[in-house]
């Protein structure tokens, strides 16, 4: 990958979403929120050592404005090309901070805008690109998210996505994951690692999904399994 010089981030004003907006607000919990935060800027090295082929292949030729849905503490922006314009779709103000700063690093020009993916407040047809990872599990209504993503892309724009989904029914993984679930959701704001995302996704109109099926080796058992891949608008 092309080494870039750092450079400082021009950074928009955070947008929140209206309060007539009658969509049901992220549920912002102080300690959950904090220790989602420090959990991805310390494991954030780690995570990326699994998942960096995947998403260096997945995330490749991307245009210069881009929107990610749950940018998190901005572990993507390593995949964004130079000098690139990131639209933050991120509800948990712990991880603005962080994100800020991530972006500082790698010279990104970055806007903040804490909504749900369920209403992502960008005009029909004004984006690109837009990414995820790690966060279609945490959404509450994952149709009503790709529903909002192809509504924001334009006519052949492209959705490219890094999410870890169910294992195969009657494995080992698969049973873990059925065990630890509410402990695991309620620690990872709402994350479900029992979600069949590549149906979702195949299923909710794109032109084409390209998708791969894979797994890592990690000691987070129910984390194991991933799909990546592209869909086109």
């Amino acid at each position: 990958m092309t080494t870039r010089t750092a450079q400082p981030a021009t950074l928009t004003t955070t947008r929140t979403r209206a309060p007539e907006d009658d969509l049901e607000e992220f549920d912002e919990h102080p300690v959950r929120g904090r220790f989602n935060s420090a959990f991805f800027w310390v494991m954030g090295g780690y995570i990326n050592r699994h998942l960096h082929q995947r998403k260096s292949a997945t995330f490749a030729d991307l245009p210069p404005t881009v929107v990610e849905l749950g940018a998190g503490v901005g572990a993507n922006m390593r995949y964004l090309p130079a000098h690139a314009r990131l639209t933050a779709i991120e509800p948990n103000p712990f991880m603005h901070s962080r994100l800020r700063r991530a972006a500082r690093s790698w010279g990104v020009e970055l806007e903040i805008r804490s909504v749900v993916g369920e209403r992502i407040d960008l005009p029909d047809a004004s984006a690109d690109a837009v990414i995820s990872s790690l966060v279609l599990c945490s959404v509450r209504d994952p149709d009503a998210v790709l529903a909002e993503i192809r509504r924001v892309l334009r006519p052949g724009g492209r959705f490219s996505f890094a999410e870890h989904v169910a294992a195969e029914a009657g494995t080992p993984t698969r049973w873990t994951q059925r065990i630890l679930r509410r402990p695991w959701a309620w620690v990872f704001e709402g994350c479900s690692c029992e979600r069949d995302l590549a149906s979702v996704i195949q299923s909710a109109g794109f032109a084409r999904v390209d998708l791969t099926h894979y797994r890592i080796h990690s000691p987070f058992l129910p984390f194991n399994t991933h799909i990546a891949g592209t869909a086109i608008a």
